[in-house]
């Protein structure tokens, strides 16, 4: 590892803090699917996010094929990565990542994947650049990596636990509550924060958006099911 004093990261850090910024609004993909689906059912609510991906793939159409600016959406499009500017936007990708592992894994999974990738990535970048000195990477700072862990540990310190009753039935304490209830589950919490700091320190041509949620998730699920199998939990 290299210690070195300036950042070998040409984007600078009030252009990350506000990209980022933007990316806090992919958290509306997992509170739309908790709240339709709760008020309707599990289908219509993969129906209302897949409604919500077609409508991004209709933007970046517009954007990429037809080289249009869209006015309301010009300085959102500003702050884009360059690989992003000629190609599907990150957004696209955690879209779909986000709807593979709410069609495929427990709940609990699912939205513990898809809120370490959102404040995960967030940690890292943001932290990386204002404070990173150790590089162990071209672009990726020791400081950001424990940022991340760390923030990841504590998203499934939140997320994943045991279902509390509500109603007469089990369900998850953030469906209803504002406190946590329930135990946290160490063992799938530790592994997919793991999972996701890995994932997206070592991924370069590959989006990170797309990938991070669904290795987490599906690693997650594999320690889950089999803490249920050996009656763990």
């Amino acid at each position: 590892m290299k210690k070195v004093e300036a950042s070998p990261r040409s984007w600078d850090f009030k252009k990350e803090l506000i990209r980022k910024s933007i990316h806090l609004s992919a958290v509306s993909f997992l509170i739309l699917y908790v709240l339709v689906a709760n008020t309707v059912n599990h289908k219509v609510g993969l129906l209302a996010l897949s409604f919500m991906l077609i409508i991004l793939f209709e933007l970046e159409f517009v954007r990429v094929e037809l080289g249009t600016k869209v006015i309301f959406l010009r300085k959102l499009w500003e702050y884009r990565r360059d690989k992003e500017k000629e190609h599907l936007g990150g957004e696209i990708y955690f879209l779909i990542g986000s709807i593979i592992v709410l069609a495929v894994f427990d709940l609990r999974i699912a939205a513990a994947a898809i809120l370490m990738t959102t404040f995960g990535d967030m940690a890292s970048a943001i932290i990386g650049t204002r404070f990173g000195r150790i590089w162990v990477m071209k672009d990726r700072a020791l400081e950001g990596i424990l940022a991340e862990f760390f923030v990841d540990l504590f998203v499934g310190f939140l997320v994943l636990r045991t279902p509390t009753i509500v109603h007469g039935k089990f369900e998850m304490w953030w469906v209803h509550h504002l406190t946590p209830l329930g135990d946290p589950l160490w063992i799938p919490i530790i592994v997919m924060a793991v999972t996701a700091t890995v994932v997206e320190t070592v991924i370069r041509k590959l989006d990170d958006n797309l990938l991070v949620p669904v290795f987490a998730g599906f690693n997650g699920e594999i320690v889950l099911l089999l803490m249920m199998y050996m009656n763990k939990i």
